[in-house]
């Protein structure tokens, strides 16, 4: 698994850009977000990846956080959320901005990303809901049965854990 890229940005597209690692140019997915937070032609990049495999497909995704790529594995275990939805869903709120709609379950500001419906913007709310909780001190959301204890960063999600 590739789980961060750092080197040279050399292309920007639609929704990927091209990071030059030494010689090797990794094409990489982005939100909207991430696409206007990259720095210029030539300059550094670094970021946090995910690595989608599919019988005939190899994508990588990008996040300028690990907090943000943690959201989109989230997401992506939503039925019908796949991984364009979910970087739809990110570039239209953000890591901070999805943790707060499922909270407060507001299934508008999902329903505000690219692509997503009045039902799939519910189905996040309510799926994400139930498996999350408000952390007490902070402002983020963190998934129940984390078991991460003192260590984990509040704001973070964590895998749930079967039981």
């Amino acid at each position: 698994m590739i789980g961060r890229i750092s080197g040279r940005l050399d292309w920007r597209g639609g929704d990927q850009v091209l990071i030059d690692v030494r010689g090797v140019g990794y094409i990489v997915y982005v939100s909207d977000r991430t696409l206007a937070g990259m720095p210029g032609i030539g300059e550094a990049v670094s970021l946090y990846t995910d690595l989608l495999v599919r019988e005939d497909l190899l994508q990588l995704f990008g996040f300028p956080t690990m907090l943000e790529k943690e959201w989109h594995k989230l997401l992506m275990t939503v039925q019908g959320v796949g991984a364009k939805a979910s970087m739809a869903i990110l570039g239209t709120l953000g890591a901070e901005g999805v943790g707060r709609a499922i909270t407060l379950g507001d299934a508008r500001s999902v329903q505000a990303a690219p692509g997503v419906g009045p039902k799939l913007a519910q189905r996040v709310i309510l799926e994400l809901k139930a498996k999350a909780r408000r952390d007490g001190g902070g402002s983020g959301v963190v998934v129940k049965g984390g078991g991460r204890g003192r260590g984990h960063r509040r704001g973070c999600p964590r895998p749930a854990q079967g039981r």
